[in-house]
């Protein structure tokens, strides 16, 4: 009789968890321009920020993701582009090299667009002004610091050209 209990409750706390992140990612829906194909793939996905965020049709983005937007700033992600699990994108970050004891602390901000049919691998950090060419590849475990071409598959940390 326990052991069905059990299960009733883990069912319900289950459906329960489902509801709430869908209607977290519904709201995610209306403050920012989705495409109605783009599929949040997984739990504890966040988008947060004062600015825009785009994504096209046949997107999806995966578990433990993290993007911010700042005001005045926007993220582009394409069409049918597959993001994996642990991808953090932000438009506005703290300049890596420099004295954190002098204050105020200059930010370093942009855009970032990520083109069409890109593959971002596990656990990627996109730094703020990044450009993703069109069906690039980014390797898992990367921090991507600059520009990225059309067809060209990088990786590392910092990433590099592997080969298109």
């Amino acid at each position: 009789m326990i052991r069905l209990f059990d299960k009733i409750l883990n069912r319900i706390f289950y459906r329960a968890q489902i509801y709430y992140q869908e209607s977290i990612y519904n709201s995610y829906r209306r403050k920012f321009n989705l495409s109605d194909s783009f599929r949040f793939n997984g739990k504890d996905i966040l988008m947060y920020g004062d600015g825009e965020i785009f994504a096209g049709s046949n997107s999806y983005v995966g578990d433990y993701s993290t993007w911010q937007s700042s005001k005045g700033y926007k993220i582009e992600i394409g069409e049918g582009c597959m993001i994996s699990y642990n991808v953090r994108c932000f438009t506005r970050t703290n300049v890596a090299d420099y004295d954190f004891s002098f204050r105020p602390k200059p930010p370093k901000m942009g855009n970032v667009k990520i083109g069409n049919y890109v593959w971002i691998g596990a656990n990627v950090f996109i730094n703020p002004g990044i450009i993703i060419g069109d069906n690039a590849i980014k390797g898992a475990n990367s921090v991507l610091t600059k520009y990225v071409e059309d067809f060209a598959i990088v990786g590392g940390v910092p990433a590099k050209f592997i080969r298109y």
